[in-house]
Order: C-alpha cells, then structure tokens, then sequence
C-alpha cells in the first residue's frame, strides 16, 4: 500500500505513520518542517494555511489512501481533498465524536443527529470544524471513498495535549493525590496506536462511513486509570477518592483540572457511554489501560519528564497549589 499521511510528526498522525512502516507500507508524510518525521518516510514540506501554493508540493504522485487528521478551518481539508481526488483512492478523516449534536444520548451511535459544519468555513469551533472536514472529504470523495474516524478521548505515547502526561507526573511525585470518584465510573479513551492500526486495516479493507473509535464500555474505570499510573511510576502516591459532589463544592474543574474525569451527567455520558459496536465488528482491538499508561510513561521519561504541547490547547492539570488547597478544602467540609 501507498499511503499519504497529511501531518505525520506528532501524536496520532506519528502512531499511524509508524504502524504504516511496521506493514511494510511506502509512506510519504506532507508536513510543515516543524518536527522531524519518522525514519524511512518520503518527505513532503508545505503548509495548508498558505493559501494553494501551500500544496504545490502535493502536485504530483498517487497514493492507495490518504490519512488526515486536520482539527482546523474546513477550508484546508477541502482544498487538499480537492487537490488529491483524481490521485488518491480513499480518504481516511480523523474526525471526532464532538461532530454529534449536543447533549448526544448515552450510548450514541453513529446515526445520531449532527451539528451543522460546512467545507468552505475558516476557523470556527471545534465540533463545527469536524464537521465542516468531514463534509469537505464526502463532497470530493463521495460516500463510498470517505472513512470517517470519529475517535473520543485519544491517550497513548506521543500525546501533545497533556492529559495521560499530567497524571503521571503528578502520580510520580508521590504524596496525597486528589483522585476524581467514583473510582468504579468506567471511561471511554483510544490508545492512539490502537486507532492507528485499525483505521490502516479499515483502509486496506476499503471501508467507508463514520465509525465511533474509542474502547469498549468497561474496558477500564478511573481507578483502573489511576491504579495503572500508580504501577508503572513506582510511586508511594495515596490515591484519595473523592465524590463528585464533594469535588464540585470545592470548586474542582472536571477534565480540565482533572484530566479524563467528568461526574455523573450528560457531559460524561457524551464522552464515555459511546456505542462503539460498529468498529468491534470491524475489527477493533484495544491493547489493556496497563500496557497505554506503561508505554506513555517510558516515552516521557525519555523526555525528562516534559511532554511537547501543542500550542492550541491549554496545558491541562491542577497545580501543585491549586490541589492543595482543594484537598484542604475537602479536609475542612
């Protein structure tokens, strides 16, 4: 297989090129230059955001399948499906399951209602621009050539959002951590290696259609999350349960200063009550919290400790203050 990946340097679009590789697949990656990409790749430069001469370098060459995984305007997937349809036989969209209208309904799957997006919006909201991505691949593809990856909660090596990286550098520095109950609550999350081999075997198959992408429900819980960072960091960290109500009274934030975790309503229904059963039946297999949480927590460490951050998102987390004076909050209610 001939595959080009649109990005390729960081996080999922690395996991994909690396499992691409590991195949025996030829592989060009289209990149700006800002990191280096991987080993054994054909390297194209040029940006996406500069207008049509940002593509010229896509001018030439045929692929089996193209990999996006554009979060951005619209607009830039549009010109570059545009640019590749008579040359690429499928597209693959990373795209994500905050396309779904809100609140989506426990369970969602992938018929439920959407917001609305269009293929020729410059910047707009991050569910619009999803959205609008996708609409721009269907539009130039067609239904039958377009794969919609519509993957949740993305953790794993390689991540540059901060999420799994915060918990485990907090969890290594030992001493009382303030853990978000309940501790049984099941999550729903993606190893980004995981999304990378099944949407590569979903290429190769020629499958089309939007496809939820995140674990099973009950594949792990927060205490399973947690539990596993505790091992792997080989910290003397107490893992102080909390309830949800008691943290909100305290002012907590979920997911922003406690990554992963939302309590019990129709923001944690959204992100972890997903009906995935279309991607089992094609195939999906999700590798054990353990083995995701180990493998981040080498790949930090041969980092000193210091995650890259993409400069879109806010790095995520309480600070060492901050939950100190939750926990003294807690300890006075």
């Amino acid at each position: 297989m001939k595959l080009l990946m649109l990005g390729g340097t960081e996080f999922v679009g690395r996991a994909v090129v690396e499992a691409a590789l590991e195949r025996g697949w030829e592989v060009t990656v289209f990149h700006r230059g800002r990191h280096a990409p991987p080993a054994g790749v054909r390297s194209l430069l040029g940006d996406r955001t500069a207008g049509p001469n940002g593509l010229a370098a896509l001018a030439e060459g045929s692929w089996d399948a193209v990999v996006d995984t554009w979060s951005a305007a619209p607009s830039a997937v549009r010109d570059a499906a545009g640019a590749l349809a008579d040359r690429v036989g499928q597209y693959a969209y990373v795209s994500s399951r905050s396309v779904y209208a809100w609140p989506p309904a426990a369970g969602l799957a992938e018929d439920g209602p959407l917001v609305a997006g269009s293929p020729d919006d410059g910047d707009v909201p991050y569910a619009e621009a999803k959205r609008g991505g996708e609409l721009a691949v269907e539009a130039t593809f067609g239904a039958d050539r377009t794969l919609l990856v519509r993957a949740g909660l993305i953790l794993g090596p390689y991540e540059n959002v901060g999420r799994l990286p915060w918990w485990l550098n907090r969890i290594a520095r030992g001493g009382p951590v303030l853990a978000p109950g309940p501790e049984a609550a099941p999550i729903q999350y993606v190893d980004a290696r995981d999304l990378a081999a099944w949407t590569l075997d979903a290429v190769a198959a020629g499958l089309s259609g939007p496809y939820n992408l995140v674990s099973p429900p009950g594949h792990t819980t927060m205490g399973g999350l947690l539990d596993a960072c505790v091992r792997a960091t080989g910290s003397d960290a107490e893992l102080r349960w909390t309830a949800p109500e008691e943290l909100l009274a305290a002012g907590a934030e979920p997911w922003t200063e406690l990554p992963v975790w939302l309590p019990p309503g129709e923001t944690y229904d959204a992100m972890h009550t997903a009906d995935v059963s279309r991607a089992l039946a094609a195939g999906l297999r999700c590798r054990p919290v353990a083995e995701t949480v180990a493998d981040t927590w080498a790949w930090l460490e041969s980092l000193g400790g210091v995650a890259p951050q993409r400069p879109d998102r806010p790095g995520p987390g309480l600070s060492p203050e901050r939950e100190a004076e939750v926990l003294a909050a807690l300890a006075g209610g």
